[in-house]
């Protein structure tokens, strides 16, 4: 049977490439659950230090298949709240609470919770041919997978009550340009220039790195008291790392850092 999602860890980048091309990618039970079981890796294994989140073929994700949904079939209505915790709310949470970066390199149309999934993770790169759509209005539902969490916050309500309830396409540029997104990327170079930041990370001061993602997540729901005490033990934590060590030591020694993640 095909991989639903193909894995790799080459020089500390695991990458998790979504593997239905010939359904853009779009998750079935056997996909969610092989994506969870990836970021759990990038949880348990330390020679994990960074995730490469992509798709095979001409797109990334279009979200939930709907193939085994079709109301003709007859049969009760599906419990998607129950889909929701049983498959996409855990891998959320799991990708935002890894303390190493997530890259994902979207290569074409991210619908849906595809898309949502996608702004879940810490760096987003986009082919310029890539779109981002929140479909969900025209099947009747609301926006899933973090969405309306992530959108609110990254673009304010007005935008993103206009895309989700438009259901319009969102191009790689101007969600770049609107800050959704990092940067957009010719379609050709989109991979090459995914896989230099994910190697350039995972060589990077990994705990260190964790715990800026960590703070700057917190940031969103602390006051400002809370948050310069949070710094405060952060840093105490970094402060104390190998890797502080290693960075202070190769900057007084005129030399490229050689940092272990630790």
């Amino acid at each position: 049977m095909t991989e639903t999602v193909l894995t790799t860890l080459v020089d500390g980048v695991l990458t998790l490439t979504l593997n239905r091309p010939e359904k853009l990618n779009s998750f079935n039970e056997d996909m969610h659950l092989a994506l969870r079981a990836g970021i759990e890796r990038a949880h348990a294994d330390p020679e994990v230090r960074a995730v490469l989140l992509t798709g095979s073929g001409r797109g990334f994700c279009a979200g939930q298949d709907l193939g085994d949904r079709d109301p003709r079939k007859g049969g009760p209505a599906p419990d998607l709240g129950q889909t929701l915790d049983t498959f996409y709310n855990p891998t959320l949470r799991l990708i935002r609470k890894l303390e190493k970066p997530v890259i994902c390199a979207v290569n074409g149309v991210a619908a849906g919770a595809g898309a949502n999934i996608a702004l879940a993770c810490d760096i987003v790169l986009a082919a310029k041919s890539a779109k981002f759509i929140q479909a969900f209005s025209k099947i009747g539902l609301i926006p899933d997978a973090g969405g309306s969490w992530s959108l609110a916050r990254i673009l304010g309500e007005p935008r993103a009550k206009a895309l989700a309830l438009t259901a319009e396409p969102l191009m790689a540029e101007k969600a770049a340009e609107w800050g959704m997104i990092w940067k957009a990327v010719d379609d050709e170079a989109l991979m090459s220039e995914a896989v230099a930041l994910a190697t350039s990370l995972a060589a990077g001061p990994t705990l260190g790195l964790g715990l800026t993602k960590r703070l700057i997540q917190d940031a969103a729901t602390n006051s400002l008291d809370q948050q310069l005490d949070l710094e405060r033990d952060l840093q105490r934590q970094a402060g104390r790392s190998k890797d502080s060590a290693e960075g202070v030591t190769a900057f007084l020694e005129k030399r490229k850092p050689e940092f272990t993640g630790q």
